[in-house]
């Protein structure tokens, strides 16, 4: 019964930001836990790399590229995810970018473009696949948040303020979708190694600092996240809803750790 539960088979997924980093391994671990996935980013290439893997899994998937500040791109792909499969029961929203720079003399289009992407892109695929969900009386929705979304990391306030906003966003939500069967929670993740921050965690005083902070002693690996992602995505989730579950190996509890 409890494997019932956390079962996305017969499930279809839509990942925005799915084919890089956190995106690509819950992109992956939903199509491991039964669900057909589809895997959207910018960038075709990747696109077709993640959906091999996909099909790799026995798991069908689509080809379609998208940009979560380009609404009708989002409208295409949930045009072409209903003709083929008829329905979409569940979007993670993994999209995002950051920016270091110190807050002072950030230019106010760098300011802006990081929230476009990662707040009100989040806002608008929210909009159009729940619209969808909204009228199925079905759905998950699950946001990609961040650890910054409640500690402050150093000149990275631009992107701090857009995780902190998807929280709220994801509340919000919550409050207005649940009772018509869309349960809208996030995931927080802590400090995760991936392509992009490896040299940064491996080779700087700030990783060594991340580090330190982390009771456990490590940094995650990414796949340590499709857990939280499946369970969010599933029936066994059915009543929790407006939550933020953080992945972070203990960074928000840790007070003195030697």
């Amino acid at each position: 019964m409890t494997t019932d539960l956390l079962s996305l088979e017969g499930k279809i997924a839509v990942v925005t930001g799915g084919t890089s980093g956190i995106g690509r391994a819950l992109s992956l671990g939903l199509a491991d836990a039964g669900a057909d996935v589809v895997a959207t980013a910018r960038r075709l290439e990747q696109v077709e790399e993640t959906a091999n893997e996909i099909e790799a899994r026995g798991r069908k998937t689509l080809r379609l590229p998208s940009d979560v500040c380009d609404r009708a791109s989002l409208e295409r792909l949930l045009a072409a995810t209903l003709d083929r499969f008829g329905k979409v029961d569940v979007l993670i929203n993994c999209a995002g970018k950051i920016k270091r720079t110190p807050t002072l003399t950030m230019p106010e289009e760098d300011w802006a473009d990081i929230l476009n992407t990662n707040l009100t892109g989040t806002l608008r695929a929210c909009q159009v696949f729940g619209k969808h969900m909204l009228e199925r009386g079905y759905g998950r929705i699950v946001n990609i948040a961040s650890l910054n979304s409640f500690a402050a990391l150093s000149e990275v306030a631009a992107y701090a303020a857009s995780k902190a906003g998807v929280v709220s966003l994801t509340r919000s939500l919550a409050v207005e979708w649940s009772k018509r069967g869309v349960t809208v929670n996030a995931i927080a993740p802590g400090v995760f190694r991936t392509d992009l921050n490896a040299n940064l965690l491996d080779s700087t005083p700030r990783g060594k600092e991340l580090l330190m902070r982390t009771p456990m002693g490590r940094f995650g690996k990414t796949e340590e996240l499709v857990g939280a992602a499946i369970f969010l995505s599933s029936d066994g989730a059915s009543f929790v809803t407006g939550q933020t579950l953080v992945v972070d190996g203990g960074f928000l509890a840790s007070g003195v750790n030697q």
